[in-house]
């Protein structure tokens, strides 16, 4: 395998599939046969969890919530995908924690680094939930925060498209996808990666970004691998 410690970022919305709301189960299978195989091989793995497909807090806050209460409605919606996969994950074998930035205490751990650190070194996968327990931040932050806490060696976000293009390629049939990009190359063209914050994060930890296509079969593993697969970001 190519790395050893790994964090996957997960979307709310691709937990959907071709749904227009909630979470498809199909699709949580499909990831929990792919992790299955990626922790048989001795991978520890973290996942950072979106809420959008129940919840955007942007979304709420453009609709005239105020928006720190929009955000914190936005990461109790991150917990219950979290749940969800934690349940299709052990349905598949694999023993799965869940900790949450927000305390809940009936449902998920606190989030304690250390203990999540120990969680994958006993071969257990870690879902973090709750974002990072602040509002104004998004997921893609915490997957990069977290990433860095854990030491992890990559991130790997996981989304509906193969990779990062020049513009949208859902409206643009002539859009090019990059297999390579720098940090820099990411911030100063705008690209829609992840938020500036996530990527300055990942910059100034040195932590690789792989984007992919997460419905293809076995493409988790694939990237795990070390695969040429989608877009690299580097430093």
């Amino acid at each position: 395998m190519g790395y050893k410690r790994v964090l996957l970022k997960l979307s709310g919305e691709a937990l959907m599939g071709e749904q227009g709301y909630g979470i498809d189960p199909e699709i949580v299978q499909s990831i929990a046969k792919d992790v299955a195989a990626c922790v048989a091989e001795g991978i520890q793995l973290a996942i950072v969890v979106g809420g959008g497909n129940i919840f955007r807090g942007l979304k709420g806050s453009a609709a005239g919530m105020d928006r720190a209460t929009a955000d914190y409605v936005g990461m109790l919606a991150t917990v219950m995908n979290a749940i969800t996969l934690q349940d299709g994950l052990e349905r598949s074998g694999v023993p799965t924690r869940v900790q949450s930035a927000i305390s809940m205490q009936a449902v998920a751990e606190p989030y304690i680094r250390r203990r999540a650190i120990r969680h994958m070194e006993k071969g257990r996968v870690v879902i973090f939930a709750a974002g990072t327990g602040n509002p104004f931040f998004t997921t893609d932050t915490t997957a990069a925060l977290r990433a860095a806490e854990i030491g992890a060696d990559v991130v790997f976000k996981a989304t509906k498209v193969d990779g990062v293009y020049d513009k949208d390629p859902n409206k643009h049939a002539d859009a090019v996808r990059f297999e390579s990009l720098s940090f820099l190359e990411v911030l100063s063209s705008e690209l829609e990666v992840m938020d500036s914050t996530a990527i300055a994060l990942c910059k100034d930890n040195a932590i690789p970004i792989v984007v992919f296509d997460l419905f293809g079969s076995g493409n988790i593993g694939r990237a795990v691998a070390g695969q040429p697969i989608g877009t690299r970001i580097h430093p």
